[in-house]
């Protein structure tokens, strides 16, 4: 059985990679060799995933592979990018050919799903990370940016929000797997990024970002990138059925919902003028786009109750160096 590191990537990673107009040079030299349309501009973003920090240590590899290129992707969904190409660093304990197997061909699998390539990478020995950097293109100019959202535009979201956390949730408290608890683990384990939605927004919202650490964490940032502030109504943001299922019988966890991350959906801004045209995006979208608050002079996040009252927000976002007791 092939054990080397060169061995290791000609078997599961050199074969399930596929080809691409603007790949000149693969995996297989020093390094890849690549080009960028005239018109278009780069866009690049890079993610570490590692085991017990952002996944349980019991996460099936399938699962992890499918996770660690999802939440690159996810970035590029947010600068409204075409996926381009990627690279993958893999840290391994151990050689484990069923594992790679399993990474391998979920890898390739969400890979082809997306049109974007493996074109390079690493294998090491160490603790089990796994680091990827994914490329994309943008019409020159037309990236979305934190930075847009003015007094009057109004908030979305695609999708819905907390399933993930909550799946979280039910798998550290091994909660039965139900048909619910079943979604919403596969909502955490299997994110699907709204590569198409950011794109087809490029021309349509003023500022965009992705759920990862938590809503009203990533919204936030947007606040402070256009220095604005923003009105929520709890009550509008979106949940899947199976997250009101759990909702209602454990209440207390509502704050999960909107300080949770690992979402992977797109918060974004609209001017009024422009949220005519979400309708026919969202027609041609695999996921709803659902309108949540608005943008407002000042500096300050607030969110109000459907009669209402003014919430008092506990930041339990998540942060990889904030101490949490």
């Amino acid at each position: 059985m092939p054990d080397s590191e060169f061995e290791i990537i000609n078997r599961y990673f050199a074969r399930k990679a596929f080809a691409s107009k603007n790949i000149i040079l693969g995996i297989g030299d020093d390094a890849a060799v690549l080009s960028t349309p005239a018109d278009k501009q780069l866009v690049v973003s890079i993610d570490t995933l590692i085991s017990g920090v952002h996944f349980p240590a019991q996460t099936s590899a399938a699962d992890v592979a499918w996770k660690a290129l999802a939440v690159n992707l996810s970035d590029l969904a947010a600068m409204g990018a075409e996926p381009a190409w990627f690279t993958l660093a893999l840290s391994l304990p151990e050689v484990d050919h069923d594992w790679l197997a399993a990474f391998s061909e979920s890898l390739a699998a969400i890979s082809s799903a997306y049109h974007i390539p493996l074109v390079g990478g690493d294998t090491t020995r160490a603790a089990l990370s796994i680091t990827i950097q994914v490329a994309g293109h943008v019409q020159s100019d037309r990236a979305l940016l934190r930075s847009g959202a003015k007094p009057g535009d109004q908030i979305f979201v695609s999708g819905n929000i907390g399933d993930a956390a909550l799946g979280l949730y039910a798998l550290q408290q091994e909660l039965e797997r139900t048909d619910d608890i079943i979604y919403l683990l596969e909502r955490l384990n299997r994110p699907q990024p709204r590569v198409e939605a950011g794109q087809r927004l490029t021309d349509i919202a003023s500022a965009c970002i992705d759920v990862s650490d938590g809503l009203f964490a990533d919204l936030s940032h947007i606040l402070r990138a256009s220095g604005v502030g923003a009105r929520l109504r709890l009550d509008h943001i979106p949940l899947s059925e199976a997250a009101k299922h759990f909702l209602s019988e454990k209440p207390q966890l509502l704050p999960t919902i909107y300080n949770r991350g690992d979402d992977y959906e797109l918060c974004f801004c609209v001017s009024k003028e422009n949220c005519a045209q979400l309708d026919a995006v969202e027609k041609r979208l695999d996921c709803r786009l659902t309108h949540i608050g608005e943008i407002v002079a000042g500096h300050e996040l607030q969110v109000f109750d459907r009669e209402g009252k003014v919430l008092d927000l506990s930041d339990d976002s998540y942060d990889h160096f904030a101490e949490k007791v």
